[in-house]
């Protein structure tokens, strides 16, 4: 469950949550040495995570530890309703979507969740959205709309789903709806990439006023793998395909892909849930108030020059 480099962290860990039950019970003595273990924890993990090389943070992208959506929804979150369905096929658990209270203001969230344990991990299709996904979030986006309530999306998927029956319910067109929705929506928007940014089903949910990224997140038009086989047609050169796509946050804020880059709590995500989730929502109220003093022209006369100007042309 843990990477390889990560196995005198979990050894600490562990030792400090065997210390942390002890001070909980009233044991005293052992606050000195949790102190101790704590600081050593925390000195080791920025050593640890502060050189990571490209596919590594791919790696940490995927651990499976990480918080995914339903997490941070509940950490953040107040009184989530979900909405089902897309009103056309069915509803797909890969997608979730909904209405509820941020920080007391009324939002509207949408995510991808790639789900906890195999029968889980199964139903929601690891993350990877049929079209009805996408269908179910355009429909949620045009409700949000309707009561001027802002959107907040997070983005977690190796990429849409590339089977034949998602080929035939019109996949690529779906995907093209959700962007051109995003674009479009008359109330602020904020995306925010918390583990794998894959492709167009990643960009799907991430044409917003404001795009951030986790410390440790990717977003990439292809994976490491699949360039990897199409450009060397060998998957051992994946870690030359990962540093060649420009795909973690730093490179991205370089490149003006996103606009801010969140922290992880040491280092990486998975160590503590409830951190990562503050550290997020502390970004997320920022963003928002920022939007929100914007009027219906500002935010789209912004969003369509944001995403106008990314990249580098020249004209022949």
């Amino acid at each position: 469950m843990y990477l390889d480099y990560e196995k005198k962290l979990l050894e600490l860990r562990e030792r400090i949550d065997n210390l942390q039950a002890l001070y909980r019970m009233g044991n005293k003595e052992v606050e000195a040495e949790l102190r101790s273990l704590q600081r050593e924890f925390r000195e080791r993990a920025r050593k640890v995570y502060s050189d990571l090389s490209p596919w590594d943070r791919v790696r940490l992208a995927r651990h499976p530890k990480r918080p995914h959506t339903s997490d941070y929804i509940k950490l953040l979150i107040k009184d989530f309703v979900e909405l089902h369905g897309d009103r056309r096929f069915a509803d797909d658990k890969a997608v979730i979507a909904g209405f509820g209270y941020f920080r007391s203001q009324p939002v509207c969230v949408i995510g991808h969740e790639k789900g906890r344990g195999t029968q889980e991990k199964i139903e929601r299709n690891f993350g990877m959205p049929h079209p009805e996904g996408y269908r179910k979030a355009i429909r949620v986006m045009k409700l949000a709309e309707r009561f001027r309530t802002p959107v907040i999306t997070f983005i977690d998927t190796p990429g849409a789903y590339p089977g034949i029956g998602a080929e035939e319910r019109g996949q690529s067109e779906a995907i093209a709806e959700s962007m051109l929705v995003m674009g479009y929506l008359k109330v602020p928007t904020v995306a925010v990439v918390i583990g794998e940014g894959g492709s167009g089903g990643a960009l799907a949910l991430g044409v917003a006023d404001r795009v951030c990224i986790m410390e440790n997140a990717y977003y990439s038009v292809i994976s490491p793998e699949g360039c990897a086989a199409i450009l060397w047609k060998e998957q051992e050169k994946v870690k030359e395909a990962a540093k060649a796509l420009k795909l973690t946050a730093q490179d991205l804020y370089k490149l003006g892909v996103v606009d801010c880059i969140i922290p992880e709590p040491f280092g990486a995500a998975h160590w503590d849930h409830r951190r990562s989730a503050w550290l997020l929502g502390y970004h997320l109220k920022r963003c928002l108030e920022e939007l929100c003093k914007l009027s219906v022209e500002e935010l789209l006369k912004a969003r369509l020059e944001k995403f106008k100007g990314m990249g580098a042309y020249v004209e022949g």
